[in-house]
Protein backbone atom coordinates (compact mmCIF):
# COMPACT_ATOMS: atom_id res chain seq x y z
CA UNK A 1 0.00 0.00 0.00
CA UNK A 2 1.04 3.51 -0.72
CA UNK A 3 0.30 5.58 1.96
CA UNK A 4 1.80 8.79 -0.20
CA UNK A 5 4.45 9.80 2.04
CA UNK A 6 7.39 8.73 0.47
CA UNK A 7 10.35 11.80 0.08
CA UNK A 8 8.58 13.38 3.25
CA UNK A 9 10.82 14.29 6.73
CA UNK A 10 10.39 12.75 10.47
CA UNK A 11 11.16 13.07 13.62
CA UNK A 12 9.92 10.15 15.57
CA UNK A 13 11.05 10.31 19.31
CA UNK A 14 12.46 7.26 21.54
CA UNK A 15 12.97 5.57 18.29
CA UNK A 16 15.68 3.31 19.88
CA UNK A 17 13.50 0.78 20.67
CA UNK A 18 10.01 -0.93 20.79
CA UNK A 19 7.13 1.83 19.42
CA UNK A 20 9.44 4.05 18.44
CA UNK A 21 11.35 2.20 16.85
CA UNK A 22 8.67 0.35 14.89
CA UNK A 23 7.46 3.66 13.32
CA UNK A 24 10.89 4.20 12.33
CA UNK A 25 10.81 1.66 10.63
CA UNK A 26 7.26 1.66 9.47
CA UNK A 27 7.96 5.00 8.28
CA UNK A 28 11.37 4.29 6.31
CA UNK A 29 9.36 1.42 4.51
CA UNK A 30 7.33 4.65 2.57
CA UNK A 31 10.31 5.91 1.80
CA UNK A 32 9.86 8.49 4.98
CA UNK A 33 13.28 10.44 5.95
CA UNK A 34 13.70 9.86 9.63
CA UNK A 35 15.10 11.58 12.30
CA UNK A 36 15.38 9.38 15.01
CA UNK A 37 16.23 10.89 18.82
CA UNK A 38 16.82 8.65 21.88
CA UNK A 39 18.85 8.56 25.24
CA UNK A 40 20.81 5.38 24.72
CA UNK A 41 23.30 6.40 22.17
CA UNK A 42 24.46 2.79 21.33
CA UNK A 43 20.62 1.31 20.70
CA UNK A 44 20.18 3.95 19.04
CA UNK A 45 23.20 3.65 16.89
CA UNK A 46 21.98 0.14 16.11
CA UNK A 47 18.40 1.07 15.01
CA UNK A 48 20.17 3.50 12.61
CA UNK A 49 22.32 1.40 10.62
CA UNK A 50 19.85 -1.07 10.56
CA UNK A 51 16.95 1.43 8.75
CA UNK A 52 20.03 2.57 6.74
CA UNK A 53 21.44 -1.29 5.36
CA UNK A 54 17.48 -1.40 4.67
CA UNK A 55 16.60 1.14 3.31
CA UNK A 56 19.73 3.10 0.94
CA UNK A 57 17.28 5.74 -0.28
CA UNK A 58 16.29 6.74 2.62
CA UNK A 59 18.25 9.80 4.57
CA UNK A 60 18.35 8.39 8.51
CA UNK A 61 19.57 11.22 11.02
CA UNK A 62 20.29 10.60 14.94
CA UNK A 63 20.16 12.49 17.88
CA UNK A 64 21.09 11.24 21.10
CA UNK A 65 19.54 13.19 23.83
CA UNK A 66 16.69 13.49 26.29
CA UNK A 67 13.32 14.96 24.18
CA UNK A 68 11.80 16.27 27.67
CA UNK A 69 14.53 18.75 27.89
CA UNK A 70 14.74 22.13 26.34
CA UNK A 71 18.40 21.38 24.56
CA UNK A 72 17.08 17.37 23.70
CA UNK A 73 14.21 19.21 21.73
CA UNK A 74 16.15 21.97 20.37
CA UNK A 75 18.80 19.46 18.70
CA UNK A 76 16.37 17.38 16.98
CA UNK A 77 14.55 20.30 15.61
CA UNK A 78 17.97 21.93 14.48
CA UNK A 79 18.78 18.15 12.91
CA UNK A 80 14.78 18.22 11.29
CA UNK A 81 13.89 22.12 11.16
CA UNK A 82 10.60 21.52 8.96
CA UNK A 83 9.33 17.66 9.75
CA UNK A 84 6.02 17.02 7.53
CA UNK A 85 5.31 14.23 10.03
CA UNK A 86 5.87 13.82 14.47
CA UNK A 87 5.44 10.98 16.40
CA UNK A 88 5.96 11.98 20.15
CA UNK A 89 7.00 9.24 22.19
CA UNK A 90 7.91 8.66 25.86
CA UNK A 91 7.77 6.68 28.67
CA UNK A 92 4.58 6.18 30.71
CA UNK A 93 4.15 6.43 34.34
CA UNK A 94 6.02 4.23 36.09
CA UNK A 95 4.77 0.29 36.25
CA UNK A 96 2.24 -0.42 39.53
CA UNK A 97 -0.19 0.91 41.30
CA UNK A 98 -1.05 4.43 40.62
CA UNK A 99 -1.67 4.84 44.52
CA UNK A 100 1.69 4.52 45.40
CA UNK A 101 3.14 6.86 42.84
CA UNK A 102 4.43 10.43 44.30
CA UNK A 103 3.46 14.07 42.89
CA UNK A 104 6.99 13.71 41.38
CA UNK A 105 6.01 10.40 39.89
CA UNK A 106 2.98 12.01 38.08
CA UNK A 107 4.58 15.55 37.58
CA UNK A 108 7.19 13.41 35.07
CA UNK A 109 4.78 11.53 33.06
CA UNK A 110 2.85 14.66 32.84
CA UNK A 111 6.00 16.30 31.57
CA UNK A 112 6.86 13.65 29.08
CA UNK A 113 3.57 12.97 27.55
CA UNK A 114 2.23 16.08 27.60
CA UNK A 115 4.02 18.86 27.90
CA UNK A 116 6.73 17.88 26.01
CA UNK A 117 4.39 16.87 22.75
CA UNK A 118 2.82 20.14 23.14
CA UNK A 119 6.31 21.80 22.95
CA UNK A 120 6.62 19.81 19.95
CA UNK A 121 3.89 20.04 18.44
CA UNK A 122 3.96 24.20 19.30
CA UNK A 123 7.65 24.10 16.95
CA UNK A 124 6.12 22.15 14.47
CA UNK A 125 2.66 22.54 13.11
CA UNK A 126 2.98 26.04 11.86
CA UNK A 127 5.79 24.69 9.23
CA UNK A 128 3.39 21.61 8.57
CA UNK A 129 0.18 24.47 7.92
CA UNK A 130 2.04 26.58 5.48
CA UNK A 131 3.16 23.47 3.66
CA UNK A 132 -0.14 22.12 3.48
CA UNK A 133 0.74 18.76 4.55
CA UNK A 134 1.14 17.34 8.44
CA UNK A 135 0.74 14.48 10.65
CA UNK A 136 1.25 14.27 14.26
CA UNK A 137 0.72 11.03 16.30
CA UNK A 138 1.10 10.78 20.37
CA UNK A 139 2.08 7.78 21.35
CA UNK A 140 3.40 6.35 24.96
CA UNK A 141 4.23 2.68 26.37
CA UNK A 142 6.15 1.28 29.33
CA UNK A 143 7.69 -2.47 29.56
Amino acid sequence: MDLGIKGRRAIVCASSKGLGRACAIALANEGVHVTLTARGAEALKQTAEEIRKSHPGVTVTEIVGDITTAAGREAVLKACPEPDILINNAGGPPPGDFRNWTRDDWIKAIDANMLTPIELIKATVDGMMARKFGRIVNITSRR
